[in-house]
């Protein structure tokens, strides 16, 4: 059996965030990178579900690994993300600076 759930340690800044990943049968994974005020997400999870739960949240796409969230470019972001300055078009990197 392997390991279908890891987390990483993502050092940004001197602060950390936690990579959250999750190997799905014949699929990307699902990753999730986790500050300490909010999380970007694969688009894998429901952003519509997260501006109903009050979270900040900011989702990127087409991501396998913790790299690819880090350099890819927000689409969408809650109303909560974006009182954070969180927004579309900025890298994954530059959203969980503004998160840890």
């Amino acid at each position: 059996m392997f390991d279908l759930i890891s987390t990483e340690q993502l050092i940004i800044d001197n602060k950390t965030a936690i990579g959250l990943k999750v190997d799905l049968p014949d699929s990307p994974p699902l990753l999730v990178v986790i500050g300490k005020t909010g999380f970007v997400m694969c688009g894998f999870l429901n952003i519509e579900a997260a501006e109903k739960l009050n979270v900040v949240a900011a989702m990127v796409s087409g991501v396998r690994t913790f790299e690819d969230v880090l350099k890819a470019d927000i689409k969408v972001v809650t109303s909560k993300a974006k009182m954070r300055g969180i927004s579309v078009g900025m890298k994954g990197e530059e959203a969980i600076r503004l998160l840890i």
